[in-house]
């Protein structure tokens, strides 16, 4: 081979290496990442809250960030092992509820609580976004995105109205969340705790009389073909809410780069908070209108009846204050602060 054959071949040996590694570091600097949640795609969590912040993200990095979003749990497991799931690795990103996991999240509990949330998601999500540094030691294992509420629990009943407090003793109610629970047994009913997908076949199956859930599931749970009535408190308040948790594995955030890390970080936070609060307000009424169409008795309790439940609320706040005081956190001042944020936030909203 002659001299100049050598140093072509060299050469060109060259460049395909420096274009192998060029690629190489390209694939490299690129992320691909699961989301998994127990809803199904034709829900407004998946359709309108994930999908949009998922295509968000990869538009704003150029595609160097990619998701593969899993609905109905199609990466396996229950919905109660989401938080384990995104805490261990097993997802990269879940959304959830905090109270399918009693106990871990006692902090994150008090924005659920019936004597707190007064039925604005866009109030409630402004509170909480003001008191995360209150909230942060619940989220230490994991790499919050975005904590935040729906409208609030309706109470959704088969074949009962419910006027008053009297009414639902010995009814069997769907429970969201143990402070539910509590909420439930203080009225003199029975709570049954289940994932919300669960909540069409028992209501079919008459395992339970009714749920606590807002409109806005009941939309693709068509569970306003399965129910006759539906009751919020006076001037369309609910009883309560639950609180849910869109959070990503800390050691697949911590792998991106300080750039990309600065896009979830963007599309996190109070302005994402926002859009999500007004986007679940801005559903309840189509779930509303639904129910009413399909023939249901859609009813706001009288002022004297909801008093009634409002002392009830009060007991299930104290019975929570006792136990988290009980365990070292200063449960009077958290419960202050989430009451003050939600009146302020509701004045604005």
């Amino acid at each position: 081979m002659t001299f100049s054959k050598r140093n072509l071949l060299i050469a060109t040996v060259m460049m395909v290496t420096s274009s192998v590694f060029s690629v190489s570091a390209v694939f490299a600097d690129e992320f691909k990442f699961s989301i998994h949640h127990f809803l199904s795609p034709k829900s407004i969590t998946h359709t309108d809250m994930i999908v949009p912040w998922a295509k968000r993200i990869e538009e704003a990095s150029e595609g160097r960030i990619q998701f593969e979003i899993f609905p109905a749990m199609a990466l396996g497991g229950k919905p109660p092992e989401l938080y384990g799931q995104v805490r261990d690795g097993v997802a990269d990103v879940i959304w959830t509820l905090p109270g399918y996991t009693p106990g871990v999240f006692p902090r994150l509990e008090v924005f659920e609580l019936p004597n707190v949330h007064d039925g604005s998601a866009a109030a409630t999500n402004a509170a909480i976004q003001a008191l995360l540094p209150d909230l942060a030691e619940d989220l230490d294992d994991i790499h919050p995105l975005l904590v935040h509420t729906h409208s609030g629990n309706a109470l959704h009943l088969t074949s009962k109205d419910v006027k008053s407090l009297a009414d639902v003793k010995g009814l069997k109610v769907r429970s969201p969340s143990r402070t539910g629970a509590w909420m439930l047994e203080s009225w003199g009913a029975e709570p049954v705790g289940m994932p919300v997908p669960a909540l069409p076949q028992a209501l079919a199956k008459k395992t339970v009389d009714g749920g606590l859930v807002p409109f806005e599931i009941a939309i693709p749970l068509k569970l306003a073909e399965l129910t006759d009535y539906s009751v919020e408190l006076e001037k369309g308040k609910r009883f309560g809410t639950s609180t849910f948790l869109f959070a990503m594995n800390k050691a697949s955030y911590n792998s991106l780069p300080d750039d990309l890390k600065k896009i979830v970080d963007d599309n996190s936070g109070a302005a994402f908070a926002k859009e999500m609060g007004e986007l679940w307000d801005s559903v309840e009424p189509k779930g509303i209108q639904l129910a009413i169409d399909k023939g249901n008795e859609v009813n706001q309790l009288s002022a004297e009846a909801s008093a009634e439940f409002a002392t009830k609320a009060e007991q299930v706040g104290a019975r929570w204050l006792a136990e988290v005081t009980a365990n070292g956190i200063d449960g009077a001042a958290l419960l202050a602060k989430a009451q003050d944020a939600v009146a302020a936030n509701a004045m604005q909203n």
